[in-house]
């Protein structure tokens, strides 16, 4: 809670990972002795403005993020809801199951978030409707056409790559779910650009990578340092896992 307003997490799983090529959701892939949703839990789980937690996750996934959360010493309250065939389904799936003022949405595959990239996101929403981490981009963007030939580029100066978390009003973004439900949309912030309102972006950093494909994996556990010392301790991982992950690692 911050002032008198209650924060609902929503930390979102229920994607079909199919660019990760294992055929497994990359949430449970182990990284550093523990499953990559556990980084998450444990960040939000610990956060001074979070009053409890809702995972979005596919029903086949439901007994393996239970038993995620069970190994994780989770003290607030959290709820597990059934997402649906896009990201846009999912979070509007989990904002109908809180009456929270605001909620804050996180990929559950960036493990490296950080407790001041959390607080900065909810301490805006004083002054905005919509708030978002992201990075400048390092590179040039070329915007194209449906054959790939370049019609645009972007100013490099004003041009951010998005990331997670990204906090809202919770009555505002329910509202403009219901009301662009039919509309392609990659992120909850253009929601609110389509309707107009401002969303600001708070400046993150390049290690709050989202774990796409396997290779992503192996980045983390070849430079550990960018993963959190202090997480939340977890119950001791099996033998038979710990086996798997140096199996791995060779």
């Amino acid at each position: 809670m911050i002032g008198e307003k209650k924060v609902t997490a929503i930390i979102v799983t229920a994607g079909n990972s199919t660019r990760f090529g294992t055929g497994k959701n990359k949430n449970f892939e182990h990284l550093n002795g523990k499953p990559v949703l556990s980084y998450s839990l444990n960040e939000f789980n610990k956060n001074k403005y979070i009053d409890n937690i809702i995972v979005a996750m596919r029903e086949e996934d439901k007994e393996q993020v239970q038993n995620i959360i069970d190994v994780s010493n989770i003290c607030k309250n959290i709820q597990l809801v059934v997402g649906g065939n896009t990201r846009k389904e999912s979070v509007y799936n989990c904002i109908k199951k809180t009456d929270s003022d605001i909620v804050i949405i996180h990929d559950g595959a960036r493990p490296a978030i950080k407790q001041e990239y959390i607080n900065e996101c909810i301490e805006n929403m004083n002054n905005y409707k919509g708030v978002t981490i992201g990075v400048p981009s390092k590179d040039t963007i070329k915007i194209t056409d449906n054959n790939n030939i370049v019609i645009n580029t972007t100013k490099r100066s004003n041009t951010w790559i998005i990331q997670t978390p990204q906090c809202f009003d919770r009555k505002i973004l329910t509202e403009l779910h219901e009301k662009y439900q039919n509309e392609d949309v990659t992120d909850d912030c253009m929601l609110l650009e389509k309707a107009g309102y401002d969303v600001k972006i708070i400046k993150g950093d390049y290690t709050n990578l989202k774990i796409t494909t396997y290779e992503d994996i192996y980045f983390f556990q070849k430079g550990r340092f960018l993963l959190r010392k202090e997480t939340t301790p977890m119950k001791k991982i099996s033998q038979k896992e710990t086996t798997l992950m140096k199996n791995k690692e060779e």
